[in-house]
């Protein structure tokens, strides 16, 4: 049995793209360790058996997943199993994109970093001095504190509405001004101030759509454009958009989104016109590129993607380890940035670390199961190279 799922395996994990290279032979047995040693469930009970990649797969109905590796300024590696959709058998490639979920934060919040830098936007200055086809509510908690960018993209803005279901293709999508007012055919409620802003940590999605249509406002572009000006063409993710929906020809390489089930979710995908907090399509790859840009950004080589002020406000928490767009932690001692998403039929994650030979990895599935899968890649990872465990910084 084990032979066949190790043939399975074999037959599913595609070459790497000519970016990525051939994995070297240390790199091979690390992507061994992660085929054959994972661990059932998030919290290893003594005495667990090691099971194979393609096992878990099937046991947690997960019909595929993609990871990129990164180290030293260069994608070592790059796999993926099982397929892009569980109905066509559709094989993935290194070129199939997922949908980021919440990671498309980290991209967004460099965007709006750029347009800091020139001078489009303010970190600090109440955004609605920015803002001209909407406006922030006005309500006690925002009588003195302001919402600001930078409140905006680290979620202490005090603003509601966590997250977004998306939209089923059968439906009607709203702009960005009727998402915000909660006005029909949107399907959240509106977004409003909840807490001084400045006061308290508070996911919001909602924020993020807010800091979204500051973008759009000031530089008179729509999202999906700008954000591909200012970041996905110059961070070189050319398998990227922040299209909504996906057209014929982007969708047919595209990975379908799965229930707990294993079906494939209505129509493969849902739409996120909330683009900023959870609108990219993209592949590990390309998010591995994203990560490095970021990397080199702080060491000030060439290729940065940020100003030295830009990504030091980036990696500076503000309040429960956040920074803009990414999560600052700590594993075996090392700092590193990192976030995680979750959208209908798809969950994924990133994690790069911020010192040494600065590694990452970034994991993606197309299955709401995806993150009990993705957290035993983590730990076979993380054992494999030698990360130690996630810890607050």
């Amino acid at each position: 049995m084990k032979r066949v799922v190790l043939a399975l395996l074999a037959a599913l994990a595609l070459a790497a793209p000519a970016s990525a290279g051939a994995p070297s032979k240390v790199d091979r047995a690390h992507i061994g360790d992660l085929e054959t040693r994972l661990l059932p469930g998030r919290i290893p009970v003594e005495g667990a058996q090691f099971e194979t990649l393609g096992a878990r797969m099937a046991a947690l109905k997960v019909p595929g997943v993609s990871i990129a590796f990164f180290e030293d300024g260069k994608v070592r590696w790059v796999k993926t199993y099982g397929v892009a959709d569980a109905a066509t058998r559709q094989p993935l490639t290194p070129e199939t994109r997922f949908q980021a979920a919440s990671m498309s934060k980290a991209v967004a919040a460099a965007g709006a970093l750029r347009l800091v830098e020139a001078g489009r936007l303010s970190l600090d200055g109440d955004i609605d001095e920015r803002l001209t086809s909407w406006r922030v509510p006005a309500s006690e908690f925002t009588a003195v504190e302001k919402v600001t960018l930078r409140r905006l993209l680290s979620h202490t803005a005090g603003m509601t509405v966590s997250g977004f279901p998306g939209y089923r293709p059968d439906q009607a999508v709203p702009t960005t001004v009727q998402v915000l007012n909660g006005a029909r055919p949107a399907n959240t409620p509106a977004v409003r101030s909840q807490a001084r802003p400045g006061s308290a940590w508070s996911y919001s999605g909602g924020g993020y759509t807010v800091a979204q249509l500051a973008m759009t406002d000031v530089s008179g572009e729509p999202f999906p454009a700008l954000l591909h000006r200012l970041v996905l063409r110059p961070a070189d993710m050319t398998h990227s958009t922040f299209q909504q929906p996906l057209g014929a020809a982007l969708k047919a390489g595209a990975a379908s989104g799965h229930f707990v089930t294993g079906n494939p979710i209505p129509g493969g995908q849902n739409t996120y016109p909330e683009y900023a907090a959870a609108g990219l399509w993209t592949t590990p790859g390309d998010y591995a590129r994203f990560a490095m840009a970021l990397q080199r950004s702080l060491d000030g080589r060439k290729g940065a993607l940020l100003q030295p002020a830009s990504i030091q406000a980036m990696t500076t928490p503000v309040l429960n380890g956040n920074g803009l767009g990414v999560i600052i932690s700590r594993r075996g001692g090392r700092l590193a940035m990192e976030h995680s998403g979750s959208n209908v039929g798809f969950k994924c994650t990133f994690v790069a670390f911020l010192d040494g030979r600065r590694e990452g990895f970034v994991v993606m599935t197309n299955s709401d199961n995806g993150a009990a899968l993705i957290a035993e890649i983590q730990r076979a990872l993380a054992t494999s190279y030698g990360w130690g465990a996630p810890q607050q910084p």
